[in-house]
C-alpha cells in the first residue's frame, strides 16, 4: 500500500509537470483529485492493511493527498500567471459598445415645462407629498361637503393626515411663508385611488402656476398660457378658455390648448385656471384690495402623452426599456 501511494504521487507530480493549460490542468485534477479519482479510489483498499501498518499508511494518504494539492494549486498559479495560459487578445479589436442610460420621459417633461416657465420668471416651489385637510382643502375654499373630499377620492392615512391630491397645496404653504407678489410653479406627485386604465393612474404628476400681484387679471393669464404653448408646442399653438368652476379660482375656466397630434393641428384640453377666488387670500390674511392673483394647472402625464403620442398612461410607469428608449 506504502509503494503504491509512492508511486501514484510521482506519477501525478510528473504529469502535473506536462499540464500546460488551464483545461489541462483541470482534467489532471479531476483525475487525481476528484470524486472518483486515483486518491479517493485508494483509500478504500484501507481495509485490508493489516491493523499495525493502518496508522503509517493513513499518515502517508495525508501526505500524498496535501503533496498533490499543493502542487496543483502552484501549477494552477504558474498557469494563470503565463501568457501561454490565457487566450491570445487582439488590442486592434473594437471594444463592446456600453448601452448609455437616458432620463425618463416624464422627467424630460418636466424639465420641459419648467424651463419654459422659468424663462417667463417663474420660480419652482415644492412641498410635502404627504398633507393635511387644511392645506389640501379647507385653504382652498373646498367645503366640507365638496365631493372632492369623499373619502372614496383620496388616500387618507388617519387623522387629518392624508396623499395630497393636488400640488395646489404648495401654492398655499409659499403664501403662508412668502410675502407677495410671488411668481411660482409648483410640480411635483399627487395621488388619488383611481382605476388603472388608459387614462387614469393613481400616482401622477401636475405642474401648478401661482402669480400673486397689484394688478392681475385673465388677460395676464391668458398670455402667459399663450406664451408657454407657442414655447413648448410650437408657434402654430393655440389656447382657448371654457367657463367652468373651482372652489379656490373666480372667475375659473378649462385651458384648451392647440397642438400637433399625429401631424394634425387639434384642440385638447390641458388642465384649468382662473383668478385666485378672495376667499383664498382672506383666510391667508392678504389685503384683496391690494393682491390679485392667478393659478392654473397643468397634467404632466397629459402633455407627454399628448406631445409623443402614447396611448396608454400605463405605459409610462412599466419601466419597460423598450418603450422608454423611444424618447
Amino acid at each position: 500500500m506504502l509503494a503504491m501511494l509512492d508511486t501514484l504521487q510521482e506519477d501525478a507530480i510528473s504529469e502535473l509537470g506536462s499540464v500546460d493549460s488551464i483545461n489541462g490542468l483541470e482534467l489532471w485534477r479531476v483525475a487525481y483529485l476528484g470524486s472518483k479519482g486515483r486518491l479517493k479510489s485508494a483509500m478504500p483498499l484501507m481495509k485490508d492493511v493489516s491493523k499495525e501498518e493502518k496508522p503509517a499508511v493513513g499518515k502517508r494518504l495525508n501526505q500524498v493527498k496535501h503533496a498533490l494539492e499543493n502542487a496543483f494549486d502552484t501549477r494552477k498559479q504558474e498557469l494563470a500567471g503565463s501568457a501561454s495560459a490565457r487566450a491570445p487578445m487582439d488590442v486592434t479589436e473594437p471594444g463592446n459598445d456600453v448601452a448609455l442610460g437616458r432620463r425618463h420621459i416624464i422627467t424630460n417633461t418636466i424639465d420641459g415645462i419648467t424651463e419654459v416657465f422659468s424663462r417667463m420668471g417663474f420660480s419652482i416651489a415644492y412641498g410635502p407629498e404627504v398633507e393635511d385637510e387644511y392645506h389640501n382643502f379647507n385653504a382652498l375654499n373646498i367645503p366640507d361637503d365638496h365631493p372632492a373630499r369623499d373619502p372614496i377620492d383620496n388616500f387618507f392615512m388617519g387623522g387629518d393626515r392624508m396623499l395630497r391630491s393636488q400640488t395646489s397645496t404648495v401654492q398655499i404653504r409659499v403664501m403662508e411663508s412668502t410675502p407677495p407678489p410671488i411668481k411660482i410653479i409648483a410640480v411635483g406627485r399627487v395621488y388619488r385611488p383611481d382605476t388603472h386604465d388608459a387614462t387614469h393612474f393613481s400616482m401622477f404628476h401636475q405642474c401648478e402656476g401661482l402669480l400673486v400681484a397689484p394688478k392681475v387679471s385673465m388677460v395676464d393669464l391668458k398670455t402667459t398660457l399663450f406664451q408657454f404653448a407657442k414655447s413648448y408646442f410650437g408657434e402654430e399653438a393655440e389656447v382657448r378658455f371654457r367657463p367652468s368652476f373651482f372652489p379656490f379660482t373666480e372667475p375659473s375656466a378649462e385651458v384648451d390648448m392647440k397642438m400637433k397630434i399625429k401631424g394634425k393641428w387639434q384642440w385638447v384640453e390641458i388642465g384649468g385656471c382662473g383668478l385666485v377666488d378672495p376667499n383664498v387670500f382672506e383666510q391667508l390674511g392678504y389685503d384683496n384690495d391690494k393682491w390679485q392673483g392667478y393659478a392654473f394647472g397643468l397634467g404632466i402625464e397629459r402633455v407627454a402623452m399628448l406631445k409623443y403620442g402614447i396611448q396608454d398612461i400605463r405605459w409610462l410607469f412599466e419601466n419597460d426599456a423598450r418603450f422608454l428608449r423611444q424618447f
